[in-house]
């Protein structure tokens, strides 16, 4: 525990899921006295956050009731019971509409759950809110058509980055320990990054997902590996409902322990293209590589794989597949679009059929570089995003639908190649904001990606305290 058993717990919120299991098993808290916690926390922060969407207490106080009955007979229903979850915006939840973060989709409520929230409840969490996202999961912000403008609990003023943007500031403002994003390009580690969080986007197919597609991947957004792994342990169990899901294969996610000694690292500052690299994340970077070559590993910088033909390449191919959607809209329904996206995607309607293959078949060749990079090396060590921060009401760091992704360099080559990568703080800069480290592994190894994240914590030493809501 963080606190010892004769300590007085004063904060439920910000104990992680490891902790609250224990004292749920050692009978020194109920999921529901837990919950009310949460709901309290969350009444503070809220007001100024806008994370959740589809906020529902009193269904939860029902759901933690139960489990506080079945741990009080000693028999929990699953290894999440009574712990308290929040789920994406575009991860189907049974009878809550997903609005997809824009005013233009329908709100037809959801016929069942998709499989990551599915099994999150078969493991007895507790969901008592979805969170917020940018139209269409297209941004990396918490600006939205539909949603309340999403802010960053470190400062106000920032942007938590999105795709997962509610997951991002709710994780960081003790909104309970577990969340649950997705991830296409960097949107569950960029928020991770600018949030101080640990953010993992496990190799594709990892976690089944519905609907699939190529790249997306849903993963946690936790503040420790070790809830990082545990909430691994229950979404990554199949589902038949996606057709590009890996096999069931029975990982350890307890078995994190890994030492860095003799492990040939790539530090890698320069993705190739994209936004210029600010001095304070470079800083913290090298210092995240150097902790790790003080641990004995051979750590050797390396060129980045992503060229700017790449990255325009997914840029066309994207602009595209939005068009695809916004095109199939009524006049009115496309006046609802957050204006930036409706100006980037209405540009792909120019794109002939050959530029958009060609911008598809940048896939593969992100796909040859990364296995190129990983015959020499155990594991990457980069920056999560370029840059710092960036104000709460921009679309991105740029702030140009014609220049979406020159942040994304970093993140994005392993959404394409399918390798795992996890976001970790690494540190902060001058004013207290915090810096993310990106760990990329080979393709499959989620649990050496997740091992490296742990020795990082150790290596790391402790960080600042986590914000705290705003005076009234």
């Amino acid at each position: 525990m963080h606190k010892s058993v004769d300590e007085a717990i004063t904060s439920l919120h910000d104990l992680s899921a490891v902790d609250l299991i224990a004292g749920y098993r050692a009978k020194q808290f109920s999921p529901s006295e837990v919950l009310e916690d949460v709901l309290a926390h969350v009444a503070a922060w809220e007001p100024h956050l806008k994370a959740l969407y589809a906020f529902d207490p009193d269904s939860a106080r029902e759901v933690a009731k139960a489990s506080t009955a079945r741990w009080t007979g000693g028999e929990p229903s699953g290894p999440l019971d009574g712990v308290p979850v929040t789920v994406k915006d575009n991860i189907a939840t049974k009878g809550v509409p997903v609005p997809l973060g824009a005013a233009s989709v329908k709100l037809v409520p959801a016929e069942k759950d998709a499989p990551p929230a599915a099994r999150l409840r078969e493991a007895g969490a507790v969901i008592f809110a979805k969170t917020t996202m940018p139209d269409y999961g297209m941004l990396s912000s918490g600006l939205s058509s539909f949603h309340a403008l999403a802010r960053n609990p470190w400062d106000l003023s920032k942007n938590p980055g999105g795709s997962s943007a509610g997951a991002g500031s709710a994780a960081a403002a003790g909104y309970g320990p577990l969340h649950l994003g997705t991830d296409i390009g960097g949107s569950v580690r960029l928020p991770a990054g600018w949030c101080g969080l640990v953010g993992l986007k496990p190799s594709f197919g990892r976690v089944p997902i519905d609907p699939t597609y190529v790249g997306r991947v849903a993963g946690p957004m936790t503040r420790t590996v070790d809830d990082c792994a545990l909430m691994m342990s229950v979404i990554a169990k199949p589902d038949r409902r996606d057709g590009m899901s890996l096999p069931a294969e029975p990982l350890n996610w307890k078995g994190l322990e890994k030492s860095p000694r003799k492990l040939r690292i790539g530090l890698m500052l320069d993705p190739g293209c994209g936004m210029a690299l600010e001095k304070p994340v470079r800083e913290v970077a090298v210092k995240a590589a150097k902790a790790f070559e003080s641990a004995g590993s051979v750590v050797t910088e390396v060129d980045g794989i992503l060229t700017r033909e790449m990255l325009d390449g997914l840029d066309n191919f994207w602009r595209a597949r939005m068009w695809d959607d916004l095109a199939k809209l009524t006049p009115a329904e496309q006046a609802k679009v957050l204006p930036y996206i409706f100006k980037w995607g209405e540009s792909g309607a120019k794109l002939s059929g050959v530029d958009v293959i060609r911008g598809f078949n940048q896939t593969m060749a992100i796909r040859a570089a990364a296995s190129k990079l990983f015959c020499e090396l155990d594991y990457v060590i980069s920056p999560t995003a370029p840059n710092v921060n960036f104000p709460a009401e921009w679309a991105s760091p740029i702030n140009d639908p014609m220049k979406p992704f020159e942040h994304i360099a970093y993140t994005v080559p392993w959404n394409m190649s399918e390798n795992p990568a996890v976001s970790i703080n690494g540190g902060f800069d001058a004013k207290g904001f915090p810096i993310g480290v990106q760990i990329v592994g080979r393709r499959f190894d989620d649990i050496g990606v997740l091992g490296m994240a742990k020795a990082f914590e150790g290596l790391r030493g402790t960080q600042r305290p986590w914000p705290k809501p705003p005076a009234h």
